[in-house]
């Protein structure tokens, strides 16, 4: 039977690794509390978003999360400001602490708000060699003052696949979400309240699945391949 660089001309032997069951599972997993960043879309001062977030951030302590709420007042537009601006540092310290994300928006004019696109842009792709989002697992949450919609959180979804994230199967949309909160901003029991329970408990789930084998996940043939010959080019360059 011809080898697979037979089979594969195209295929740079040196960078195809194969896959391999062993480094799925490490040896020694770790045993702190899953950390989540949460970030939601509203400025108001009696924002739903918001205060969903802050019951999706009581189940997440409950199961046994280490969380984190990021307050986006006074966070400049992406672009006005330089990244040393103390609330851009604090955004992108918080965001490489966690190992998971849950982002809150509501729907506004369709899709989810300018407030929570603007968190999501300043937090970069790579920083050196570094990339704070990628392989990190991910919940998407939204309200509405309508009818149950799922655009923001379709949105949400295309962001976090483009931040390279582990975006989890479940996910929640609040309908007339003025309806759903008592005034000392408690969420009401109902299947929404039931779903953003399943939403977290799922979300802690896979981030202790997924967050030691990370880097081997989003581990990429055409990187590997990309890198050796930028490699090469420096070792000939200097030669």
């Amino acid at each position: 039977m011809p080898s697979y660089s037979e089979q594969l001309p195209h295929l740079d032997a040196n960078c195809f690794k194969g896959v391999h069951a062993s480094l799925l599972f490490p040896p020694k997993a770790s045993t702190h509390a899953p950390r989540i960043l949460m970030l939601y879309g509203s400025l108001r001062e009696r924002s739903y978003s918001k205060l969903l977030t802050l019951e999706a951030a009581r189940l997440l302590e409950a199961l046994g999360a280490d969380v984190k709420v990021f307050d986006p007042l006074n966070l400049p537009q992406p672009d006005a400001a330089p990244d040393t601006h103390p609330k851009v540092q604090e955004l992108r310290h918080l965001a490489a602490w966690s190992e998971g994300m849950v982002w809150c928006s509501p729907e506004r004019h369709g899709a989810m708000t300018g407030i929570l696109k603007s968190q999501i842009d300043w937090i970069p792709l790579s920083v050196g060699a570094v990339r704070p989002t990628q392989g990190k697992t991910l919940a998407v949450m939204e309200v509405s003052g309508g009818s149950q919609s799922f655009n923001a959180v379709n949105q949400m979804r295309i962001l976090g696949r483009w931040m390279r994230m582990l975006t989890i199967p479940n996910q929640s949309s609040v309908a007339k979400a003025f309806l759903e909160f008592e005034e000392n901003g408690r969420m009401k029991p109902s299947a929404y309240y039931d779903r953003v329970v399943d939403v977290m408990e799922e979300l802690v789930k896979f981030t202790l699945l997924t967050r030691d084998v990370a880097p081997y996940l989003v581990d990429r043939y055409s990187e590997r391949k990309e890198s050796t010959e930028q490699l090469s080019k420096r070792v000939n360059h200097k030669n």
